[in-house]
């Protein structure tokens, strides 16, 4: 019965639990270092798409305001 608990326990502190504390700490230092450079930009055309799909839909929704009246009530 004891052997039956051992090996798991000494699987999991030989393999998962290294893995998991250099993962934990990757992780941890990545976000300390912030976001990356391609990160940065990637956000920013992001972000221009974003507002460029805002003002369309704006567009959109006084196209329908104007020709079918009471489309937001359907």
């Amino acid at each position: 019965m004891l052997t039956m608990l051992v090996t798991p326990l000494i699987l999991f502190m030989a393999i998962v639990a290294p893995l998991w504390l250099i993962l934990h700490y990757k992780s941890k230092r990545q976000i300390e270092n912030g976001i990356s450079e391609q990160e940065r930009e990637q956000l920013n055309v992001l972000s221009a798409r974003a507002q460029e799909m805002s003002s369309r839909l704006k567009a959109l929704e006084g196209i329908l305001d104007e020709s079918v009246p009471h489309w937001r009530e359907r």
